[in-house]
């Protein structure tokens, strides 16, 4: 009998997470999680990002038990977080409304902040490709109202290329939050969060895309919309929002869900095997060991 919080719509489902496979509760008491990101070691830990309180939170598991850290602050109530090639954490700031990047020795190194000339809104979700160029979404949700102080007329996904130059991939969505690309780098997934679905665009060698389509339709009446995504290995989609984690394969099929008791806005693959899934929700962090493996971030894959 499968536990009460995974819910197979496919049986291909159990293939990637045992019927019993706990959901750990493993750490509580922040003001609004998101961003998880694995840096692995002995031991690895985990970064999040705590928006409220504007502050990163490390989560990492002792011999004498989990710890939980202050990572860094203040952090522009960062939101997204990733890794790129070389290892350097990038954040996605609301209040800062840019996207920066934390250099080795701690600097803080602006990436973007404006768009011919106009500042950004709130710099939501945030991933790089393999040839280094970075892809982030660009909702309003870190204005005022929505609306305070906004410059540009549209919320955009946008991409900035190792030359620093910046384009814009799409300008139609209603809110994009979170994105991630297939295993192979040739399909970028965006989700359009009050649409309530994933967008997908083709991805050219060079980091250019085309051929934008709905590719699912995550509707839901429980609480959460799409938010935060990630792949595993094989290529199936693990999408955040309407009671939980729920997973699609690259062909679009739903074959279940993760369910948690609190809303998960994001998540991310850890432990040094890539295998555990954590789950940035509410107030709090869980996680679920699967069978699936996730796509490291912060090296080469």
């Amino acid at each position: 009998m499968a536990a009460d919080h995974l819910e197979a719509l496919d049986p291909t489902f159990w293939g990637l997470v045992d019927q019993d496979a706990p959901l750990e509760h493993v750490a509580t008491g922040f003001a609004q999680t998101e961003g998880p990101i694995w840096f692995a070691g002995d031991p690895g830990y985990l970064v999040f990002s705590d928006i409220a309180r504007s502050r990163s939170i490390r989560w990492r598991m002792l011999p004498e038990g989990p710890e939980v850290t202050t990572y860094r602050t203040p952090t522009g109530n960062a939101n997204g977080l990733t890794r790129d090639r070389a290892g350097l954490l990038l954040r996605c700031e609301h209040s800062g409304r840019r996207v920066t990047r934390i250099e080795h020795d701690g600097r803080e190194t602006t990436i973007t902040d404006r768009y011919e000339g106009k500042r950004l809104n709130s710099p939501n979700d945030v991933v790089v490709h393999s040839s280094g160029a970075i892809y982030f979404t660009d909702p309003p949700y870190g204005l005022p109202n929505f609306t305070e102080g906004k410059e540009l007329d549209f919320h955009g996904v946008f991409r900035v290329g190792t030359d620093g130059a910046m384009s814009v991939i799409a300008d139609d969505f209603d809110r994009p939050n979170g994105l991630c690309f297939s295993p192979d780098e040739r399909v970028l997934y965006v989700a359009d969060t009050s649409r309530q679905h994933v967008v997908a665009f083709d991805v050219a060698p060079d980091g250019g895309t085309s051929n934008q389509r709905v590719f699912a339709d995550m509707t839901s009446s429980d609480p959460g919309r799409p938010d935060g995504m990630k792949v595993d290995r094989q290529g199936n989609l693990y999408v955040s929002g309407g009671g939980g984690v729920r997973v699609v394969t690259p062909e679009g099929t739903k074959l279940g869900r993760i369910k948690a008791p609190e809303v998960v806005r994001n998540l991310g693959w850890g432990d040094n095997d890539w295998q555990t899934l954590y789950m940035t929700a509410g107030i709090g962090l869980y996680r679920v060991r699967t069978k699936a493996q996730g796509i490291p971030v912060g090296t080469a894959n």
